[in-house]
């Protein structure tokens, strides 16, 4: 098992930061064109909550399918964070944390804390990991500077 840390500083106050997270448009822009994430039939009208599970079709880079990647949300919380437990046929344990933490009235300090065990597959799961959480948070800081 490896585990990624990535922060940044965003130009926006934490419950901006958190109305957006609660988004599902906001994590298919930021993860674009890493990752595409298309609902399961059923599921399009998501609600991020404590203990809701949802199923994606997943693509990477938008065209190569790579089955179904499921995501159990063990927290979502303003104060607490969001939790959770992720996994898909290629990766069986993708755990990930986000936390917030207000530095002033225009800025949040924002981590994504990811557990990858892929097997053998851990050292090239992580170093993709590695360039897609780096640019999930400058897709974020253009996304919450306007320049969307």
């Amino acid at each position: 098992m490896r585990t990624l840390n990535k922060t940044s500083v965003f130009p926006a106050a934490e419950k901006i930061v958190f109305a957006k997270l609660k988004e599902l448009n906001t994590l298919q822009y930021i993860a674009k064109p890493y990752v595409a994430f298309l609902p399961e039939h059923g599921q399009e009208n998501i609600v991020w909550e404590e203990n809701a599970v949802f199923s994606f079709r997943f693509k990477l880079f938008d065209f190569i399918p790579l089955g179904t990647h499921t995501i159990n949300v063990i927290s979502f919380s303003e104060s607490g964070g969001i939790y959770t437990h992720e996994h898909n046929p290629h990766v069986p344990i993708w755990n990930h944390r986000i936390t917030l933490e207000q530095i002033d009235q225009n800025r949040t300090r924002y981590t994504d804390e990811v557990e990858i065990d892929a097997g053998w597959k851990t050292p090239f799961v992580y170093l993709w990991a590695k360039a897609f959480y780096a640019h999930r948070q400058r897709k974020w800081i253009k996304l919450l500077s306007g320049h969307e």
